[in-house]
């Protein structure tokens, strides 16, 4: 489902063969082909592939295939033991061979017949592998977060809408009720004028420490090399495959990005704010002047955005709070929320389905898909939440105030700054 175009066509000829077999004799075409008796046509389903699904990305991966119009044909991974793992899952659901595997992501995307793609990689791939797949027609439902700095981040968005592709970013938090509610609520003024908001972010520090180096596989159990990717080289653990490349630099952009990626994005929603960036951003200290966590932003029009791990209300992980000058409302991933005040208690409602599951988020990924319409965490949006935190950990780094232009997303007066909205790749590897 490359394009509405092809998906007419195709639906358009299974159609008129219908109507043909029924003229001639009853049994050309099975009702499942046709989608005459509740199945999913064929030419309705949408061909689906995987690259780096492992964690989040496997549970992404069983959300998808619970949705019968999609049909899950390839994978591709560095690590030959989650090659043989979908094959075994596809087999199981399919019952035949037909299922491939890649340890090569660019042979994969060369196939014709594949209309969209989870990636689930680490971080340090999302921005190469999401503009690969849109290169070649392919939509892209990504995890988070989209990008590991500034640079990247306006890279995949101009990539997606050069190519015309449908992109969903794994902030399904826009998706989930009791966001969406708290960020109405904000939107339609019944807290009064918006005076900040509030998002809940991690220890914002990474290392450049390496893990101690251990012997490295052979390239078909596990690809390190290509695990790299445009990172620069570092010996071999075992420890960075299982998830523990995170906390560092070279792989992942800090606690305000791990989180930010989530709750800066939902500030930027319910403050209207998706098409910009705060303009200015200040670390805090603690009163013996060492670091403290949090980082304070401001945008052109005066709205404070808070950055920050405490405080929070206890309504569940990934919190989010909107204040006006007339009340406030907060939220997490509990389904839960709270106010300031009677006045807005009648606005509530309870929402049992948690801020970390994908399904609804997912769910329009694939109508969008269909539809072609463009989803709620599209590669704008999200580009631009991204680059706010990005300066929010940039600003942390440095230590000090740094002021940035949301339109030429340059810092003013500061070279340092500048120079740290991009990330140097190994040779062969350019985005």
């Amino acid at each position: 489902m490359s394009s509405p175009k092809r998906c007419v066509k195709r639906r358009d000829f299974l159609k008129g063969l219908a109507v043909a077999g029924a003229a001639m004799s009853p049994a050309v075409l099975p009702g499942k082909v046709l989608g005459l008796d509740g199945a999913c046509a064929p030419s309705e389903k949408i061909v689906f592939a995987t690259i780096g699904v492992r964690s989040r990305g496997w549970h992404d991966l069983q959300v998808f295939l619970r949705h019968e119009n999609i049909q899950y044909v390839a994978n591709c991974d560095i690590r030959k033991d989650q090659r043989e793992r979908n094959l075994e899952l596809a087999k199981q659901k399919y019952g035949d061979n037909a299922f491939k595997v890649y340890d090569d992501m660019n042979e994969m995307l060369l196939r014709d017949d594949i209309d969209s793609v989870l990636i689930a990689t680490g971080d340090r791939w999302h921005t190469m592998a999401s503009i690969n797949a849109a290169k070649h027609g392919k939509d892209v439902y990504c995890e988070k977060p989209l990008s590991l700095t500034i640079e990247e981040s306006r890279a995949l968005a101009n990539a997606v809408n050069r190519y015309g592709i449908i992109y969903q970013a794994g902030t399904q938090r826009r998706n989930i009720g009791n966001f969406m509610l708290a960020a109405k609520i904000a939107a339609s003024g019944k807290l009064g004028k918006l005076t900040e908001v509030h998002a809940n972010t991690l220890w914002p520090a990474t290392t450049q420490n390496w893990l101690p180096a251990q012997p490295q596989p052979t390239v078909g159990e596990v690809d390190w090399d290509k695990w790299l990717g445009p990172c620069p080289w570092r010996p071999f653990n075992q420890t960075y495959i299982n998830g523990g490349w995170r906390g560092h630099y070279d792989f992942h952009g800090g606690g305000i990005l791990e989180w930010g990626s989530h709750t800066v994005d939902l500030c930027q929603w319910a403050a209207q704010k998706d098409d910009t960036a705060p303009v200015r951003y200040e670390p805090q200290f603690n009163a013996d002047g060492s670091k403290g966590g949090e980082v304070y932003a401001w945008y052109a029009d005066g709205l404070k955005l808070v950055m920050r791990s405490s405080g929070w209300l206890g309504l569940g992980t990934c919190s989010a709070r909107y204040v006006g000058e007339e009340g406030w409302v907060e939220t997490g991933d509990s389904g839960r929320m709270a106010v300031s005040n009677d006045k807005l208690r009648g606005e509530l409602k309870y929402f049992g389905m948690p801020g970390t599951s994908p399904d609804t988020h997912i769910a329009e990924f694939i109508d969008c898909v269909k539809t072609r319409r463009n989803p709620a965490a599209n590669a704008n949006v999200a580009a631009q939440s991204h680059i706010a935190s990005h300066c929010a950990y940039i600003a942390w780094q440095l230590g000090r105030k740094v002021e940035f232009d949301p339109v030429k997303e340059e810092f003013l007066n500061d070279e340092d700054a500048n120079r740290m909205r991009r990330r140097a790749y190994r040779e062969g590897y350019t985005l």
